[in-house]
């Protein structure tokens, strides 16, 4: 994909080479919208529902003092942030506005407006369940600065949201797929996400090769048997990830949903492959194993 390969020259030029990918970057991405532009047509009606959290048997650290974040329990529209990326942030539907939060950041592919982008995950009523403060970002064209401006709207959550700025996790489709691989990888943004789960993201194992590998963190890639559009990429980059997580790239045990884990990878870093049926266009149907895989990587191991 061009985005990865004029990503190539910036991993090991000067800052000034990396903005000057950005015409191509946006160039590749606006072909990615072409195909799913229809399904955000489609994707109307009210958006899925909020769940309660049992806080009662939960433990954290940290916290917020009472009264010190005004942000309100279950569904807010619209948040913007000062450089015009727009979010949409789901709360447990008991939000407690003391207790700090693991918060799950969700990118939409091409042509996906946030709420649009909930529809087609369906995330919100288990990830609310489980505790999880969810935000939806509206899709912007994609480049260097674009996935930087991404990795601020977590601060900007927190702001209003108690959250637990260690346990921010992200994942995506398409375009947020790419999104989130790269918040994992750019220097200005590897040290945000404490796990990712890209899923039908536009990178292949050779684009992965000209990064060094950062310190182990949980990867989960996604991606669908029948994707066309980016054939095989996803068990190419699980691959240069779970090698990066010091994992035996030889072994895999079977899970659910499609899923395979890399056996005897480092601690922190258990690595995850889960490939569907489906096409380029589906988000993959193992929303429990993501969440879980997200509450306790550990067990992953």
């Amino acid at each position: 994909m061009e985005f990865l390969e004029a990503g190539r020259s910036q991993r090991i030029l000067t800052d000034d080479t990396i903005v000057s990918t950005l015409a191509s970057l946006i160039q590749a991405c606006r072909l990615l919208s072409i195909p799913l532009l229809f399904m955000a047509c489609q994707e109307n009606g009210p958006p899925p529902q909020t769940q309660a959290y049992p806080y009662s048997s939960a433990t954290t650290t940290g916290g917020c003092e009472s009264g010190a974040r005004p942000g309100q329990a279950g569904i807010s529209d619209g948040d913007e942030s000062p450089n015009g990326l727009r979010y949409h942030v789901r709360t447990p539907s008991n939000y407690d506005a003391t207790f700090a939060h693991p918060l799950l950041m969700v990118y939409a592919a091409a042509g996906h407006d946030g709420r649009a982008s909930e529809r087609m995950t369906g995330l919100t009523p288990m990830a609310t369940g489980a505790g999880f403060i969810v935000a939806y970002v509206d899709h912007q064209p994609l480049g260097i600065s674009t996935v930087e401006q991404l990795g601020t709207v977590p601060d900007m959550i927190a702001e209003t949201w108690c959250i637990d700025r260690s346990r921010v996790f992200v994942t995506g489709h398409s375009d947020g797929g790419t999104a989130s691989l790269a918040l994992a990888v750019l220097d200005r943004t590897k040290h945000l996400p404490a796990a990712i789960a890209p899923s039908a993201a536009g990178w292949t194992g050779k684009d992965l090769e000209a990064y060094q590998c950062r310190d182990p963190i949980p990867v989960m890639v996604m991606h669908g048997k029948n994707d066309r559009l980016f054939p095989g990429w996803g068990a190419q980059s699980a691959a240069w990830w779970a090698s990066c997580n010091h994992c035996d790239v030889t072994k895999t045990v079977e899970i659910e949903g499609g899923c395979v884990a890399y056996r005897n990878c480092a601690a922190g870093g258990a690595t995850l492959y889960c490939e569907g049926a489906g096409g380029h266009r589906e988000w993959p149907s193992v929303n429990r194993v993501l969440i879980e895989f997200f509450t306790h990587p550990e067990k992953f191991l």
